[in-house]
C-alpha cells in the first residue's frame, strides 16, 4: 500500500482519477450546456410551431371563407339549398372546422351542414354574429375558443348573404401541444442517449474524453444551434433555407432531415395557399380577387401617369343551357375551351400589358393598359366576336354560345374599380338585349336603360297576382270555307301605372329574367280552364287552343309532365291543346327538342313550328323534329303580293309540309288579297286582323254561338 501510495501507480491512479474529474467536470459542463440548448431550442421551436399553427389555421379559415363566398355565389343566388349544403358540409368534414355558417343579408340562417338546419331563417344569436352579418369585406374575429372567418356572398356588385367558417382554436391548441410534447421528448430522448455515451467514456483516457468533446461539439450542439436558427428564419416567414445533407443515421441526423422537410412542406403550403387564392381552380387563369387587386394597382398608375385603360367584360351566351342539357361536365370542358380561345385572342390583339381574368361562372374580363386603348379594344372586341361565335365541340356535340362583350374605359366612363366594372356589367347586357354575341361600349343612356329594365322585371313578379296579366284569344279559320277552328293565347299587360305594356318588351323582359318559367305554366293552366267552358260548334268540335311555349319552359325538360297535369287536371281533351314553339327553340339540339316533343305526343296534344322561315334553317327541321303544323310567318304574308320571292317562299313551304303531312297555318293576315293568294296555295289555316282581332273569352263564346 506503501508502494501503491508513493509510486508511480498511485502516481497514475491520482493522474487518471485528476483526468476522470477534469473528464467528470468537462462532461458536468458538456451536459449542463446541452439541457440548457435543448431548453432553448424546445422553447424556440414552440414559439415557431405556436406561430405556424396560428398562421395555418388562420391563413386556412381566410382562403375556406373566400373559396366558400364564391362558391356560394351561385346556389345561393339560385337558392339552390342542396348544392349550399352540399358545399357547407364539405367544408365541415375538413380538420379543425368547427362550423360553417350560410345566411342571407339579413343575417338570418341558411344553411349549417346539418341534415334538418333546425334554425333555418333564424337571426344567428352568437357574439360573433353581429360583427359577421356587417362585414363587407372579410372579417376575422377571435373568441377564445372559436376563430371566425366571415366573407360576404357577393353577386357582381350585388350582396346576397355572407358565410363564416370557425376555426376551433382548442383543437389547434392540443395540437400545438402535442406537436410540442412530441419535440420535448424527441429532445430527451436524443439527451438521454448522448448521456449514455458521455457516461461510457469515463473509464477512457483523458484523449478520448477531450475527443468525444470534440465529436460532441461537432455532432451534437452544432445541428442543434442549426435548427435553432432555422427556426428562427421560419418565423421571420423567410422559407428558403439553406439545408445541408447529413450522411447521419441517428436521431440528430433524422431530426435534421424531417425539420428540412418540415420547412419544405411549409414553403410548399404557403405557395399553394397563394397559388390557391389568386388563380382559378378550372381554368387556371387569374381570379376575381388577384383581379381587383391588379385593377387597384392598374388605375392608381394610370391616374400618376395621365393613362387610360379599357376593360372588357365577356359573357358566354346561353351558357346555362349546356349545363342544363348536357351537364356540368360538358359546361366545364366548354368553359375551358373558351378560356383557351380568349387567352389566344388576348395574346395575338390585347397587347404586352393586357390582363385575363375568370370573373366567375362564364364572366371573363380583359384590361388593357399599353398605347391606343380604345382602338386595341374594339380590335379585340372583334377578334372576341368572331372566334368565339365559332362552334365547339364538346363531347361529340357541336356547340353554338358566343359571346357579349362590354367595352368601358378609365377615366371617360368611370373613376374608380367598382364602378368601371359596373359599366362594363352593364354594357354587356346590353350587348345581350341587342341579340348577343356582340359587343357594345358603354354609356351613361345604358344606366337609365338597366334601370327601366330592373323596375319592368319588379313589376311583372307580381303583375299575375294582382290581377295585371290577362289572356285575349286571337282567332284562327279554315281557309276553305272560313269557319272558326281555334284560337291563338295571347297574354296583355295593363299596368296601373305604365299603361299598356306591349308584349314584345315584357315578354323579353320574362324570357331574360326567367319569370318566362313562372308566367308560362300559369297563362297553359288559365287558357286550358277557359277552353273546357266553351261550347261546341256548328260541327260539333270543340275549338282548339293554341299556347305560345318559350325555349326556357323547352329546355327546362319538364314540359310534358306539365301538360299532363294541366289537362288532368282541368278536363281539357288533350286534342284540343295545341303548343307553339319557336323554330330557334330547337336550333342547336335538335336529338333534346324531338325527344321532348316525343314525350308531348303520347299526352295527345299537337305541336306547331311558330315563325316558321325565320330561324334560318329552312326546311330541314320538319325532317328531324316531329311537329304537326307550321305557322308561315308575317313577314312573309305581308309583301306576298308585292315581293315574288315571299309568293315563291310562301309557295314551297305550304307545298313541302303538305308533302310531310303538315298542317300550314298562316299569320298577320290584313287584306283579302293575302287571304286570297294563301287559299289559292292550298293554306289550311290563317288569322290576321282582317279576319279578326284578338278578344276576349266572352267575346269567342258569343263568336261559337254565332255558328262563325
Amino acid at each position: 500500500m506503501r508502494l501503491l501510495g508513493s509510486g508511480m501507480q498511485a502516481r497514475f491512479v491520482l493522474a487518471m482519477s485528476g483526468a476522470m474529474l477534469v473528464v467528470i467536470a468537462i462532461v458536468a459542463v458538456v451536459l449542463g450546456r446541452q439541457a440548457t440548448m435543448q431548453d432553448e431550442v424546445q422553447h424556440l421551436s414552440g414559439n415557431v410551431i405556436h406561430d405556424l399553427f396560428d398562421r395555418s389555421v388562420r391563413s386556412r379559415g381566410e382562403a375556406l371563407a373566400r373559396e366558400l363566398s364564391d362558391a356560394l355565389a351561385n346556389p345561393l343566388y339560385y337558392n339552390d339549398l342542396e348544392q349550399v349544403g352540399a358545399l357547407v358540409r364539405n367544408t365541415s368534414r375538413q380538420q379543425v372546422v368547427r362550423y360553417v355558417l350560410v345566411f342571407d343579408e339579413d343575417g338570418k340562417l341558411i344553411h349549417d351542414g346539418s341534415a334538418e338546419v333546425i334554425d333555418f331563417g333564424r337571426p344567428m344569436s352568437d357574439p360573433l354574429a353581429s360583427g359577421a352579418v356587417a362585414a363587407r369585406t372579410l372579417v376575422v374575429q377571435q373568441s377564445p375558443k372559436v376563430l371566425d372567418n366571415a366573407m360576404p356572398i357577393m353577386i357582381g356588385n350585388q350582396r346576397i348573404g355572407g358565410v363564416r367558417v370557425g376555426m376551433a382554436l382548442d383543437d389547434v391548441q392540443a395540437m400545438e401541444q402535442r406537436a410540442n410534447q412530441t419535440l420535448g421528448e424527441r429532445l430527451q430522448q436524443v439527451g438521454k442517449r448522448h448521456l449514455g455515451w458521455l457516461l461510457l467514456m469515463l473509464g477512457l483516457l483523458i484523449g478520448i474524453g477531450v475527443g468525444m468533446i470534440i465529436y460532441v461539439q461537432r455532432t451534437l450542439v452544432a445541428p442543434i444551434r442549426w435548427l435553432a436558427g432555422a427556426a428562427r428564419q421560419i418565423e421571420a416567414g423567410d422559407y428558403q433555407l439553406t439545408l445541408h445533407e447529413s450522411p447521419r443515421k441517428d436521431e440528430v441526423g433524422e431530426l435534421v432531415r424531417a425539420f428540412g422537410r418540415m420547412s419544405e412542406s411549409i414553403a410548399r403550403h404557403d405557395r399553394e395557399v397563394r397559388h390557391m387564392a389568386y388563380t382559378d381552380a378550372l381554368t387556371g387563369l387569374t381570379n376575381r380577387l388577384a383581379f381587383r387587386e391588379a385593377l387597384d394597382h392598374r388605375l392608381m398608375a394610370a391616374r400618376a401617369s395621365n393613362h387610360r385603360l379599357a376593360l372588357l367584360f365577356a359573357d358566354m351566351d346561353d351558357f346555362k343551357r349546356v349545363n342544363d342539357t348536357l351537364g356540368h361536365e360538358a359546361g366545364d370542358e366548354a368553359l375551358l375551351q373558351f378560356a383557351q380561345r380568349i387567352s389566344t385572342a388576348v395574346a395575338q390583339a390585347g397587347g404586352d400589358e393586357a390582363l385575363l381574368a375568370r370573373f366567375g361562372g362564364d364572366e371573363f374580363v380583359i384590361l388593357l393598359g399599353d398605347g391606343d386603348v380604345a382602338a386595341h379594344a374594339r380590335q379585340l372586341a372583334e377578334v372576341l366576336v368572331r372566334e368565339l361565335g365559332k362552334p365547339l365541340f364538346v363531347q361529340g356535340r357541336e356547340l353554338f354560345l358566343g359571346t357579349s362583350i362590354g367595352v368601358t374605359l378609365f377615366p371617360d366612363d368611370a373613376a374608380d374599380a367598382t364602378t368601371l366594372l359596373k359599366n362594363g356589367d352593364i354594357a354587356m347586357y346590353q350587348a345581350k338585349v341587342a341579340g348577343k354575341n356582340c359587343y357594345r361600349y358603354y354609356s351613361r343612356a345604358m344606366d337609365h336603360a338597366v334601370e327601366r329594365r330592373v323596375h319592368m322585371e319588379q313589376e311583372l313578379r307580381g303583375a299575375w297576382e294582382r290581377g295585371e296579366l290577362r289572356l285575349v284569344y286571337q282567332p284562327i279559320f279554315r281557309t276553305r270555307d272560313r269557319r272558326m277552328v281555334g284560337v291563338e293565347v295571347l297574354l296583355r299587360w295593363q299596368h296601373p301605372t305604365l299603361g299598356t305594356i306591349p308584349p314584345s318588351v315584357f315578354i323579353e323582359v320574362a324570357e331574360q329574367s326567367g319569370l318566362i318559367e313562372v308566367i308560362g305554366p300559369k297563362v297553359l293552366r288559365a287558357a286550358c280552364m277557359e277552353a273546357v267552358q266553351w261550347p261546341h260548334g256548328v260541327d260539333g268540335d270543340g275549338l282548339f287552343v293554341s299556347v305560345n311555349v318559350s325555349p326556357r319552359q323547352l329546355r327546362g325538360g319538364e314540359l310534358p309532365n306539365l301538360v299532363a297535369d294541366c289537362l288532368r287536371d282541368t278536363g281539357l281533351p288533350a286534342s284540343r291543346l295545341h303548343l307553339e314553339l319557336t323554330e330557334t327553340a330547337v336550333i342547336g339540339d335538335e336529338m333534346l327538342a324531338a325527344a321532348l316533343l316525343d314525350k308531348l305526343h303520347r299526352t295527345g296534344v299537337k305541336v306547331w313550328l311558330d315563325d316558321f322561315g325565320t330561324g334560318f334553317s329552312g326546311l330541314s327541321h320538319l325532317r328531324q323534329v316531329p311537329v304537326d303544323g307550321v305557322k308561315i310567318d308575317k313577314s312573309f304574308v305581308a309583301d306576298m303580293q308585292r315581293d315574288p320571292d315571299d309568293l315563291a317562299l310562301t309557295t314551297a313551304i305550304i307545298a313541302m309540309a303538305h308533302a310531310l303531312g303538315i298542317t300550314v297555318v298562316a299569320e298577320g293576315i290584313e287584306q283579302e288579297v293575302q287571304f286570297d293568294l294563301l287559299c289559292q296555295r292550298g293554306c289550311d289555316l290563317g288569322q290576321g286582323y282582317w279576319l279578326s282581332h284578338p278578344v276576349s273569352a266572352t267575346d269567342v263564346v258569343e263568336l261559337i254561338e254565332s255558328g262563325v
